[in-house]
């Protein structure tokens, strides 16, 4: 009796992510003849129906899904097999795939990556960019080696390191009324309208827990995809918003209609950390990356451990 083929598994994953068998070919780089041809002699081996072919439509069986739902482990296992072996001959080298949540790459990076090059040269990154729950499910697939994202998170199979603190501070328009003053207290931005991100944003969720104590209210009809969109609408005089230390920092802070200043003691921080597989082959490289960010985000944001902070979770 034949084996199973690993080609044809990552055929039929490829068909159940995109649901098309000509999008399927061109992801696994084979015509769509071949990838229908070996998805129906895997049919035959198994000896049960995989895929339902409807004119304008395609669907898995209920077979069909189980067995997928397997081959995902058995083609993850087979990356970890020669991601190990490349890994024992060097650690420190080849490709690492790495995403970030919005609200943090577009600032660490240009923080951390010429001192990335420089300590880590043989080492590639592949840099995605997701909300945390879309993170979180692509770690767990095997899709990406490392997540740096806020915390906390819920660790069911990984592991997590702290590489940073950092501040919040406030972002009014530049002819606000507090934009003159040094420092700006919670309480004073109880009459202010808030400006927040949308649902699925964790920095959302940290600053709705921030501005309740204060009684602020959030803005109910307007939610950003991004910072920078919270950014334009504060210089619009919109209202207000909280970002993170680094976001203010750099070309960032320095735009035009907006004056970002600092919390009052004790200031309310966000907690950035790493997160991997426990069974990673990867971990020599991802504690070399984790120790070169923390300490540049360190030298970038104030130090960690500053008195008078209270944690946002």
């Amino acid at each position: 009796m034949a084996d199973i083929k690993l080609k044809d598994l990552r055929y039929l994953v490829a068909v159940a992510d995109t649901r098309h068998f000509g999008r399927a070919a061109e992801r696994c780089f084979v015509s769509q003849p071949t990838l229908s041809t070996q998805l129906k002699k895997l049919e035959e081996y198994l000896g049960v129906q995989l895929i339902e072919r409807q004119p304008k439509r395609i669907a898995l069986t209920e077979a069909g899904e189980q067995i997928v739902a397997r081959a995902r482990r058995m083609l993850e296992a087979s990356e970890e097999v020669v991601t190990l072996a490349r890994a024992h001959r060097d650690p420190l080298a080849g490709r690492l795939r790495v995403a970030l949540i919005p609200t943090i790459g577009p600032y660490l990076l240009p923080q951390v990556m010429p001192a990335i090059r420089k300590a880590l040269p043989r080492l590639t990154l592949l840099l995605y960019e997701y909300p945390t729950a879309p993170l979180l499910e692509k770690l767990h697939a095997g899709e990406i080696d490392l997540g740096i994202l806020a915390l906390p998170v819920d660790l069911d199979g990984l592991e997590v390191r702290e590489l940073y603190e950092e501040a919040f501070q406030v972002a009014v328009p530049e002819h606000h009324r507090l934009a003159k003053q040094a420092v700006v207290r919670l309480e004073e931005l109880q009459d202010e309208s808030l400006l927040l991100l949308t649902e699925g944003h964790c920095l959302r969720d940290q600053a709705l827990a921030l501005c309740s104590h204060a009684g602020v209210q959030e803005h109910q009809d307007f939610r950003a995809t991004s910072l920078e969109t919270l950014r334009q609408m504060v210089a619009s005089g919109a209202g207000i918003t909280l970002i993170p230390e680094l976001a203010g920092k750099g070309a960032y802070g320095a735009a035009r209609g907006v004056v970002i200043k600092p919390l009052a003691r004790p200031v309310p921080v966000r907690h950035v950390g790493a997160i991997w597989r426990k069974t990673t082959a990867r971990r020599p490289a991802i504690d070399a990356l984790c120790a070169v960010v923390a300490e540049q985000a360190k030298r970038s944001a104030r130090s960690p451990r500053d008195a008078g902070r209270t944690r946002t979770e």
